[in-house]
């Protein structure tokens, strides 16, 4: 009974984007999941379960104890350099490819979906990708911060000397405006937000489905728990988020 509910579920998604004019995905941790990186906040796994964010991912300990922020950080760095895509991302970029959706607004700093092969991707909380000096704005790729570290393991600057911190919006800052416009632009637009892994409860992130709505269009969320927009969204799965988008993509063929 439940395989036939989600197929049901599956297939009225893939007739909503079929029909949509113009479609954006939004995603989440928990689209990255398969491919062996933890949520945030679900029970025993949660990279919040057994630390406090505001302890050593905040801007306040970057700036008063980097040796504190990269204890933390620098293991996330090595392990995001080696993950690599799931069937989910290389889902979003192939309906991306079909012409079916305007692009990615995601909430990670893991750089899977360009990875996957997506090419609109609005990377809202920053990535990993590059760390850039805090003094001269020197940028340094993912594969040259490593070199970087003293003997006090905090991230120097090869240029100037100054403190090198990721490119990721830590706790305590702004989100960067340009990708929150171009964020908010494609939400405004779309007639369908296709919400990926993504409990849709963290600010300002959490108000783009709403534009969308209040322009018009709908919404399908694709992810375990409950979120605030369940009950407005014309299509509701809760499967694993890369078996679900690998069913959608065979009901589009």
């Amino acid at each position: 009974m439940e395989r036939q509910v989600a197929s049901a579920g599956v297939e009225r998604l893939a007739e909503l984007l079929s029909g949509a004019r113009s479609a954006v995905a939004l995603t989440g941790a928990g689209i990255s999941v398969p491919s062996g990186i933890p949520d945030f906040r679900s029970p025993g796994t949660g990279l919040w379960e057994k630390v406090d964010p505001m302890e050593v991912a905040h801007i306040s300990v970057f700036e008063r104890d980097p040796a504190r922020f990269w204890r933390y950080y620098r293991p996330r760095l090595q392990t995001f350099g080696e993950v690599r895509p799931n069937a989910a991302h290389a889902a979003l970029a192939e309906l991306e490819r079909r012409g079916l959706l305007s692009g990615v607004i995601t909430q990670n700093i893991d750089r899977l979906p360009r990875a996957a092969g997506s090419r609109e991707v609005v990377e809202v909380h920053g990535s990993i990708d590059s760390s850039s000096c805090r003094e001269c704005g020197t940028s340094f790729d993912l594969d040259r911060v490593e070199a970087l570290f003293d003997d006090a393991g905090v991230a120097i600057c090869s240029e100037c000397g100054g403190r090198v911190k990721p490119d990721v919006v830590l706790f305590g800052e702004l989100l960067p405006a340009a990708a929150m416009a171009r964020a908010q632009e494609l939400a405004e637009h779309a007639e369908l937000m296709l919400c990926v892994g993504s409990s849709l409860a963290v600010h300002p992130v959490a108000g783009l489905p709403e534009l969308t709505v209040a322009a018009g269009g709908r919404l399908a969320i694709v992810t375990k728990g409950p979120t605030p927009y369940d009950e407005v969204a014309a299509v509701r799965l809760d499967g694993e988020v890369d078996e679900e988008l690998t069913a959608l993509l065979a009901a589009l063929d």
